[in-house]
């Protein structure tokens, strides 16, 4: 999940950037401003007046006002759309919007119900008048047409609802261990052979791992336990398929130029709210199975007392699942009607926030049970241990205490003890806590929203935790590809080996794509594949993200820039920097000074102990720079190494290798491949079987006999020897047995040696031993 950036603005309309869901949840909730990019503010300045607005009617209409979240949101897509718009747009309106955004309060006084009340109720915030920034068509049509209300309603339900997928699953988990549920319905068969769904395999794997090596589960059965799989798994479904629109609308370009007024967005908020529709169904039957699980929790209290305590305390404070479905209701009656899109997708973010309060009892509820169930062995209490007078650990008594005490799973452990810290900043819970229940769920309740800071710890812990791959666990199968496991890849091998054996027998060739390619080909330039020519000269580029990074903080390139930027730098093998810094200047934005200095660094190409001793000599940049410290002080290592390895000769430290920042955050390599130096036999063929006709009976005996003697060998059929021998010499075949009418007649067959050019007459009975002695003793 993409967390809200807790930066100070949020940059918009910058080359290569885009907008997320979780920088307009960022926005809305005000833990970011907005910046706009000087390079897009030049771009609008220089487009093309549009014509003059037309007459803008205003029907008395109901305002359009949203809650201060959704105004915001909608501001900073709005102001995203005006950006990146195909349209004729002054400077003026993004730049009175971002004003307007940095104001502490009044957002939720904005009216969105028509452009001519926007902008007036914008201008009326900011102190202004409408007339004073002169709205243009092309700046109402890309109002018309951005849908900016409900694609931010989406996107905040996006980031919300991403964050919950790996939290419900974890507080489900709790719950089982709490309830001692039955977790059989976990054992599903492993995705990839399309007779099982994806997202419900993941779950049931993640919750595997999250209760591996627990002691608890596994006594009681209930609906709410055995759906997790199919409910889970469709709510994972609901908020990618929300997500890939809502990634969509946010950066998808508006153009107006050339249409006439009156843009619809009606065909954006149909596919948005189709979009939300199945997420309001996933939240509905998310609540209803947490809340059945809370339910349980509650009834596997032993002590009578504290049972109707916490009975009481979790009626008054968590909503019912009537309740919600009353507004599950009330939402697909609106979806029926059609009428008012932003309303439904308001009531859907709704759903959402009353299902994150129920997770919260859920959690809460799983938390206390298990913390004051004295059967079960805690955390802070595995540390202590008893001793003799004289020191010696009593081990009968810790050994017996353990056989009385069950332990939790690995997984569920790690997120009790988050949830502990949270909620008692890590002491010890009993049951006197009980009337802290309501308090601890509303901070749970806040816990899980994306604006806390510390749900991403809850969040990547889990993350941790299910792709640690634990002794049970079995890999996830990418799209598109399918996982043998143990038995069947011996069974796989064995075949395949015995298959390869055959056809190599025969002289058959293996392709393959392959790992390594030649540098011609990866330029498209080469167009010999059928000679299997492999290059074996190799040269690595070596270059270090923190390095990169580090000299772009140099050169004063803001943070939010630096993946467009190396995009840039990475094409200084194929292009001039002249045209490079012509790209960065013109189309990312940067200063001409800011370019120059770029130049002056990434041009440092050659031997690494030479480039590192530059870089670390007194005075450089790269030594007052804290990352550039430790990549270089990790490339040091590794050049030593590689050094002792005696391969340092086939390394070059390149400044300007920039590529696969999704996934490199150390050293960056590259392998280049530099000259064809060596070719290599596509054929395991020891001997060519030449028949000088067509006498395809013969070919088979003398051919057989060679493959029984283990011989890998092939023949071909034709009268003309030279045939014969330019198809040996460029198949690399060493061995040629040649047989004519003449050779029949006299009872004797000819080895030819290819390498040596050298032939020599033998008995057709004994040809085959005497290949064997010769290719033995080769």
């Amino acid at each position: 999940m993409a967390t809200p950036p807790r930066s100070s603005a949020v940059s918009l309309g910058g080359k290569g950037s885009s907008l997320t869901p979780a920088a307009v949840y960022a926005v809305a909730g005000g833990l970011s401003g907005v910046r706009l990019d000087s390079s897009a503010l030049e771009k609008l300045a220089q487009s093309k007046s549009s014509s003059p607005p037309p007459p803008l009617s205003d029907a008395i209409q109901n305002p359009r006002f949203l809650t201060l979240e959704e105004s915001r949101a909608t501001l900073a897509v709005l102001l995203n759309k005006l950006l990146v718009a195909d349209a004729s747009v002054h400077p003026a309106l993004p730049t009175l919007i971002e004003e307007v955004l940095s104001l502490p309060s009044g957002h939720e006084t904005l009216d969105f119900r028509s452009p001519l009340r926007f902008f007036e109720s914008i201008c009326r915030l900011n102190g202004r008048k409408v007339e004073e920034i002169k709205v243009s068509g092309d700046e109402i049509g890309v109002f018309e047409a951005s849908a900016a209300a409900p694609t931010a309603i989406c996107a905040i339900l996006d980031c919300c609802s991403s964050a919950l997928v790996r939290v419900s699953d974890a507080v489900a988990a709790l719950s089982c261990e709490a309830s001692r549920a039955d977790v059989g319905a976990f054992d599903l068969p492993v995705s990839g052979d399309g007779f099982s769904i994806k997202d419900e395999t993941d779950v049931a794997g993640d919750m595997k791992v999250m209760l591996f090596g627990s002691k608890l589960v596994g006594q009681n059965y209930a609906d709410s336990f055995t759906e997790i799989p199919t409910v889970h798994g469709s709510f994972r479904e609901a908020v990618r398929t929300l997500h890939g629109r809502t990634r969509v609308e946010l950066n998808s370009s508006i153009k107006v130029r050339k249409k006439s007024t009156g843009l619809s967005n009606q065909g954006k908020e149909k596919a948005l709210v189709a979009s939300a529709l199945p997420l309001a169904m996933a939240i509905r039957s998310m609540s209803e199975i947490s809340l059945g699980r809370a339910k349980l929790i509650v009834e596997s209290i032993r002590d009578v007392g504290i049972k109707s305590t916490v009975s009481e305390l979790f009626r008054d404070g968590c909503l019912g699942f009537d309740r919600l479905k009353d507004q599950f209701d009330s939402v697909t009656q609106n979806a029926a009607v059609g009428s008012d899109y932003v309303s439904i997708l308001s009531g859907v973010y709704d759903l959402l926030v009353k299902f994150r309060n129920i997770l919260a009892w859920e959690a809460v509820l799983a938390l206390f049970t298990i913390e004051i169930d004295d059967s079960i062995e805690k955390i802070q209490g595995s540390s202590s241990t008893n001793a003799k007078p004289n020191g010696e650990t009593v081990k009968g008594d810790k050994k017996s205490e353990k056989k009385k005490k069950k332990t939790l799973g690995k997984g569920t452990s790690a997120v009790m003890q988050l949830l502990r810290n949270r909620v008692m900043n890590g002491k010890e819970i009993t049951s006197e806590h009980v009337t802290a229940l309501f308090n601890w769920a509303r901070d749970l309740s806040f816990y899980f929203d994306p604006k806390d800071k510390g749900l991403d710890t809850l969040i990547e812990k889990v993350k941790e935790i299910v792709e640690s791959n634990e002794v049970r666990r079995l890999p996830k199968i990418p799209k598109g590809t399918r996982d043998f496991g143990k038995e069947q890849m011996a069974i796989r091998e064995r075949a395949f080996s015995i298959i390869t054996s055959v056809f190599k027998m025969h002289g058959a060739v293996g392709l393959d794509t392959p790992v390594f390619e030649l540098r011609e080909t990866l330029m498209g330039k080469y167009g010999e594949d059928s000679k299997l020519i492999y290059d074996l000269a190799d040269q690595i580029k070596l270059n270090h993200r923190k390095l990169l990074d580090g000299m772009l903080e140099i050169c004063g390139v803001p943070p939010e820039k630096f993946r467009t930027v190396c995009s840039s730098i990475d094409k200084l093998d194929k292009q001039t920097f002249e045209q490079i810094k012509k790209e960065l200047v013109e189309e990312k934005g940067l200063a001409i000074e800011t370019a120059e200095k770029i130049g002056t660094f990434v041009e440092k190409r050659g031997p690494p102990l030479e480039i590192l001793s530059e870089l670390n000599k007194e005075g450089s940049q790269f030594m007052e720079n804290s990352g550039s410290v430790v990549a270089l002080n990790e490339l040091d290592i590794l050049f030593k190494a590689l050094e002792k390895s005696k391969c340092l000769d086939k390394v070059v430290f390149d400044l300007s290798l920039a590529r696969g920042l999704d996934y490199y955050t150390g050293v960056i390599y590259e392998a280049v491949f530099k000259g064809a130096t060596q070719v290599i036999r596509a054929t395991e063929t020891q001997v060519l079987v030449a028949i000088l006709g067509k006498d395809l009976t013969l070919a088979a005996e003398l051919v057989s006999e060679l493959w029984k003697a283990k011989i890998n060998a092939e023949f071909k059929l034709t009268k003309r020897v030279m045939n014969h021998i330019t198809y040996a010499k460029q198949s690399g075949i060493p061995w040629m047995v040649l047989v004519g009418e003449s050779e029949l007649e006299k009872g004797i067959v000819k080895l030819k040696n290819i390498e040596a050019n050298q032939e020599e007459e033998v008995p057709r009975k004994t040809f085959v031993e005497e290949l064997q002695r010769r290719i033995n003793s080769a």
